[in-house]
């Protein structure tokens, strides 16, 4: 049974690393946008063409609501409840006095759900900005930054990466907390030819964030199917060992087939089957090991039967076979009581696995009750 449990799980994971390095993660990005005229878009596409750089990963862009404006209207407009479904959100917003936009802003306000719910916890989430002259810049991502925050989503900011590589000659939308662009500024062209770089570096930067997260999400996922799999059904285990439990032994006196104890189980059989016992007896006078250990066997049948009444009819219930106390019928001479016992725990085991793995004690008597050749204490815990 412990060979078959580690077959089992080698093979699980066998697959799981040929699924992920089939699906070499793909990740799926979402570019959500509101934009007025169109400087936040031209910075989405910017950030979508950094984040399609990075292999393996997807960005789509879709705007909060609808626009007239003939640049935007055939963009996509997103739903609240699809959020969920990405790798990785980037957010862009004009500048509003220091603050994200209307249209976002009433897009934010609806997520309230998701945010009950924790839906967007442990998603990355990137922002970037257009329009103003940049003195408020800092604090309209702030603001960004604190609405995603409230949802627990892992926020991935700039830094100062690509600063090196921009024109200084001119003010650039290089904030720490994501790209932004100057519109304010006449005679240059915006988002300028700087902020476009820095737009790309940014989604270049968030594809290896989300990727990254998305292949742990999937390694985390496969191993929670891999323990749940392991947890092999207890009434297929019985079929594949074509292994058959008895009907319920009925009581020959004033006592109960099981007492139940906290979540203990107590048990105690005899070899009885079919209303009659199994090769009676004594050992090394009427009966020989052999027949004995069939007694045996036997005889743990009767008590993985009761057992299961015991749960419900639910065997995957039992968390361990706590102890086995066997008595059997010999002669004074003989001592290979644990390898006549042996045969109920091999049983236990190959029925439970590693939870029927138990203490034990094997002794010798004089006689037994209704003249059979073993008699089977058994404690079981249960949920």
């Amino acid at each position: 049974m412990k060979r078959f449990y580690s077959f089992l799980t080698a093979f699980i994971l066998f697959v799981t690393t040929c699924n992920v390095s089939a699906q070499e993660q793909s990740a799926k990005v979402l570019v959500l946008i509101h934009s007025d005229n169109g400087g936040t878009y031209e910075l989405a596409k910017e950030v979508k063409k950094g984040i399609e750089s990075y292999k393996n990963v997807e960005a789509i862009i879709k705007q909060v609501k609808k626009s007239d404006n003939p640049k935007l209207k055939n963009i996509p407009i997103a739903s609240v409840e699809e959020l969920t479904t990405y790798d990785g959100i980037t957010f862009g917003s004009p500048i509003y006095f220091g603050n994200i936009s209307t249209g976002m802003s009433e897009f934010l306000a609806k997520t309230t759900n998701l945010w009950s719910k924790h839906a967007l916890e442990g998603t990355p989430a990137t922002v970037f900005m257009s329009a103003g002259s940049g003195a408020g810049k800092e604090l309209a991502l702030q603001s960004f930054w604190n609405s995603l925050a409230v949802h627990g989503m892992i926020l991935v900011p700039n830094g100062i990466s690509g600063i090196e590589n921009i024109d200084k000659t001119i003010p650039q939308g290089n904030a720490v907390l994501g790209t932004t662009s100057l519109v304010s500024l006449n005679n240059i062209e915006r988002p300028s030819k700087s902020e476009r770089y820095l737009a790309e570096l940014q989604g270049k930067n968030f594809a290896k964030v989300a990727l990254a997260l998305r292949k742990n999400k999937v390694i985390e996922n496969d191993n929670k199917t891999i323990i749940k799999e392991s947890k092999i059904d207890i009434n297929q285990i019985l079929k594949q060992k074509n292994i058959e439990l008895p009907s319920l032994p009925q009581p020959v006196g004033n006592y109960q087939l099981f007492k139940k104890s906290g979540n203990l189980v107590y048990i105690n059989q005899v070899a009885l089957k079919d209303g009659k016992i199994v090769n009676p007896g004594k050992l090394g006078i009427d009966v020989n090991e052999e027949q004995v250990k069939e007694a045996t066997r036997v005889t743990m049948l009767n008590i993985i039967s009761i057992l299961k009444e015991a749960t419900g009819g639910d065997l995957n219930r039992v968390k361990q076979c706590v102890q086995l106390i066997g008595t059997f019928n010999t002669v004074d001479s003989f001592t290979k009581h644990a390898d006549l016992m042996n045969t109920a725990s091999d049983l236990t085991v190959e029925i439970f696995g590693e939870k029927g793995k138990h203490t034990r004690n094997t002794q010798g008597a004089y006689s037994l009750p209704v003249g059979s050749s073993v008699s089977i204490s058994a404690i079981f815990e249960i949920e």
